[in-house]
């Protein structure tokens, strides 16, 4: 079960047309029906990672760069960047499309972490996670930091207990 696995046997390509009950009132897709869209992408990844039922640990951050318009036709890829104990971190980047127009644009970036359970909801272990590229690389190494820094936001750990993170808050340190 625990064999490594690569980000690519996580990817996930999700792609849907935001139609007009997916909009605010001035036709842009509503914050909220995105983030569904980018749970549900999120989780499919995780499942394919580690073979098993996930639930949503938390999000770590969803920025909104470009509006999405009412008919623009949004493409959410989403990944395995790192895997834990049994938590694993997914990274989804979501671009929009007006197709008649021929403009695509990337317009939103995001964390999600994820826990895999057994049938009775317990955590269980996941699959290491082998980055195959430069960029996988680097998503993984800064996983460890931003896995850090969400437990210390929600005080699962002490500031002594991120070491990884000092650099961060205290740069002088490095000098």
């Amino acid at each position: 079960m625990n064999k490594k696995k690569t980000p690519r046997e996580s990817a996930v390509t999700m792609t849907e047309i935001v139609l007009p009950n997916d909009t605010n009132t001035l036709n842009n897709l509503m914050g909220g029906k995105l983030m569904h869209w980018l749970d549900i992408a999120a989780a499919i990844s995780a499942q394919r990672h580690s073979n098993r039922i996930v639930v949503t640990a938390s999000v770590d951050n969803i920025s909104f760069s470009e509006p999405i318009a009412l008919g623009d036709v949004i493409t959410i890829k989403a990944q395995v960047t790192r895997a834990f104990n049994s938590s694993m971190e997914v990274y989804l980047d979501v671009s929009a499309e007006n197709i008649p127009a021929g403009k695509k644009q990337s317009t939103n970036r995001a964390f999600f972490t994820f826990v895999a359970v057994d049938q009775l909801g317990n955590p269980t272990s996941v699959p290491e996670i082998t980055p195959e590229t430069p960029e996988e690389e680097e998503f993984h190494a800064g996983a460890l930091h931003r896995r850090q820094l969400r437990l210390l936001l929600a005080k699962r750990i002490k500031p002594e207990e991120a070491p990884e993170l000092k650099s961060l808050f205290f740069p002088e340190i490095l000098a």
